[in-house]
């Protein structure tokens, strides 16, 4: 097992209870696009009074193929795409360091985007974690999810990592990827780590 650090520490204090959507984006796709606007239209129907928290997952993990972009990075993917949105101007979005540990992860999590309000997934393993955590948990099923699956488009990604011509990466790229975030990639030569990053990494988003 890896000895992972925790980066980053918990704030001083958490937020106040909010809708939470939980996410590696890794990179933000359009699976997670999907996500958080069918989020942001359940909290606007149902419990408006709370804020929209995006917690960005594995913020301590090593760079590797499955986890190629830092939190900081992620961030600013997401950044990119909100910016491209209209109506998102309250967002708060937050790291989580892993810890390796189910049982104890909403407890761990709470310390970073505050105690329970309401959990917005696809995911049922965290669901249910959520769920015996004493949460309002809302699932939504994702389309096309086989195609969004986090690992094949971080394969596409690597095989346009060495490529020079910015159309071909925007084509390729972005029936998967929103234009912001493939525009962000681009602007930032954010694919290039990729060809050095070698095979594998697994089916999570």
């Amino acid at each position: 097992m890896i000895d992972l650090p925790l980066h980053p520490e918990p704030p001083p204090s958490p937020p106040d209870p909010g809708l939470v959507v939980l996410g590696r984006f890794q990179p933000v796709h359009r699976g997670h696009a999907l996500m958080i606007a069918a989020a942001e239209e359940w909290r606007l129907s149902n419990t408006p009074e709370l804020q929209l928290i995006i917690a960005i997952g594995s913020s301590n993990r090593p760079e590797s193929m499955g986890n190629p972009w830092s939190a900081e990075e992620r961030e600013a993917m997401l950044g990119a795409w909100l910016a491209d949105k209209d109506g998102y101007e309250d967002v708060l979005t937050v790291a989580i360091p892993d810890i390796d540990d189910p049982p104890n992860w909403v407890a761990h999590a709470e310390k970073y985007h505050g105690s329970a309000g309401v959990f917005f997934t696809s995911d049922l393993p965290s669901a249910g974690l959520y769920e015996a955590g004493g949460w309002q948990v809302v699932m939504t099923s994702l389309e096309k999810r086989e195609r969004f699956e986090g690992w094949r488009v971080r394969a596409t990604a690597q095989m346009m990592s060495t490529i020079d011509d910015d159309d071909a990466v925007r084509t390729v790229l972005s029936p998967a990827v929103p234009t912001a975030v493939v525009e962000h990639l681009i602007e930032t030569q954010g694919l290039r780590r990729l060809a050095f990053l070698g095979e594998g990494g697994e089916p999570v988003g």
